[in-house]
């Protein structure tokens, strides 16, 4: 079990969207399997560049206690209403103040799994700068959660992308243990190209080197995680292709697909660069990010 496992909370950005109760559902799905506590947090940043701005308030008003107590009525009410149709689960809710990307940072280092979602509580998770600041430097994995899952979700395998860095190693980890948490097949997805020295070869001797490099890395870095979870059935894909579509297509079938916030060659700036946004605004399915365990 890694450091922030069972016990370590699922802390989930809320504020009564769709995109919330999306997210939060995740979350109930994922503390039924470990049994960890969720706890839903709403995150105020009052001062902006165009003045005080919050729920129910206009930009240059100075927010009020009843606008406050409103958001607390929210965020109670859904973790009540979250507690009373999971028994067992311990469910509770609450308000911050602060800027979101700061605060959820550090929350980061009591929880085990921060869950975003494109709107809700982690306003701009997907494209703006709470984003790259709490993917980049958050202490425990950290999931975006674009839509409700469907069964069909609930039945697909997990996959990871992995590069060989240190960071996709560590996602390597994460996504074994979520297969072998879910009791479903382990998909691994490496994109690559042939070396410098490769390409001077003939097409096909070419392709089959670096394929047989790739391979030989990756065979190493599954090695630990397969003696370690017997029981996960691991598949294999190795492209000559962009990282973007390749996880992109991975995660089709997917109920979860995981990265690592930075890597190295086709992986290059996975949270912070084109590849990342790709992924975050077009996968199929959840995507977990892991820097931290």
């Amino acid at each position: 079990m890694s450091e922030h496992g069972a016990g370590a909370e699922i802390l989930v950005g809320y504020d009564g969207s769709p995109d919330a109760a999306a997210a939060l559902e995740w979350a109930l799905d994922q503390a039924r399997r470990d049994g960890r506590p969720v706890r839903l947090a709403y995150v105020f940043e009052w001062l902006t560049v165009a003045g005080w701005v919050g729920p129910g308030v206009t930009p240059g008003m100075w927010p009020d206690e009843q606008a406050r107590r409103q958001v607390e009525e929210l965020v109670g009410k859904a973790a009540a209403d979250a507690a009373a149709t999971h028994p067992g689960l311990d469910v509770r809710g609450e308000v911050l103040d602060g800027p979101p990307a700061l605060i959820l940072e550090e929350a980061s280092t009591q929880a085990g799994l921060v869950l975003g979602n494109q709107h809700g509580g982690f306003a701009g998770l997907l494209a703006g700068s709470t984003a790259v600041a709490v993917s980049a430097h958050a202490h425990c994995p950290v999931v975006v959660v674009r839509r409700r899952p469907t069964e069909s979700d609930r039945a697909g395998h997990v996959a990871v992308g992995v590069d060989g860095s240190e960071h996709s190693l560590l996602a390597l980890g994460y996504a074994f243990e979520q297969a072998a948490l879910r009791r479903v097949p382990l998909h691994v997805v490496r994109a690559w190209q042939p070396r410098r020295d490769q390409w001077s070869l003939p097409g096909e001797q070419a392709r089959d080197a670096a394929l047989a490099d790739q391979r030989a890395e990756l065979d190493e870095a599954l090695h630990r995680w397969q003696d370690t979870f017997p029981e996960v059935e691991v598949t294999v894909e190795t492209a000559a292709a962009a990282p973007a579509g390749l996880l992109v297509d991975a995660s089709r079938n997917a109920q979860l697909i995981v990265v690592g916030t930075r890597g190295r060659g086709g992986l290059r700036g996975m949270l912070l660069g084109s590849v990342s946004q790709q992924l975050l605004q077009h996968a199929h399915c959840p995507v977990a990010v892991v820097r931290e365990r």
